[in-house]
């Protein structure tokens, strides 16, 4: 199920988090890939079990992603848009989808994987639109900027031609 906040322009659903995998590529569905089967690997430490996928509310706002314990809303993790390059759902396993976002203090960046019964394809879709929403935003608030300078750049040719008219009358009013 999801929950829509309208003050916070924020929705979020309950999903199964599988688990977060550092990366070397950026993007690309073959990067979910071999996270998920990294994740499927169990390690030299554990007892060849994988590890019970806990549930999570996955927060999707214009600014981030939040993943939030469920029970508890203890926050697990928290990746600004910006830094989400690459969101998609697993071809070969249709219930698992998820993005790799950079690391905000290190050069790395994380492949996040979850499963959800029925809102993989939605929430990529979400996700997606969410990014485009923010770099429009970005790029309008860059091009209004632009366009206020170029107007300001406008006004001041004018008025130094005005100017230079003015000096023009003055100078032969004075003769």
């Amino acid at each position: 199920m999801s929950d829509i906040s309208d003050e916070d322009n924020e929705i979020s659903f309950a999903v199964k988090f599988l688990g977060r995998v550092e990366v070397v590529c950026f993007e690309g569905i073959q990067v979910l890939n071999e996270a998920f089967q990294s994740l499927k690997v169990p390690d030299k430490e554990s007892t060849g079990k994988l590890q019970k996928k806990s549930k999570v509310s996955l927060f999707l706002s214009v600014t981030g992603i939040d993943i939030l314990e469920h029970k508890t809303k203890f926050m697990l993790y928290t990746c600004p848009l910006a830094s989400v390059s690459f969101c998609a759902v697993l071809p070969t396993t249709p219930k698992v989808f998820g993005f790799v976002a950079k690391h905000p203090a290190a050069d790395m960046y994380h492949c996040y994987l979850f499963q959800s019964k029925t809102f993989s394809h939605l929430l990529v879709s979400i996700i997606g639109d969410a990014f485009r929403a923010t770099n429009r935003e970005q790029s309008l608030r860059v091009g209004g900027r632009d366009l206020i300078v170029e107007a300001l750049r406008h006004k001041n040719k004018v008025l130094q031609r005005e100017n230079t008219e003015l000096r023009m009358r003055l100078n032969a009013s004075g003769d």
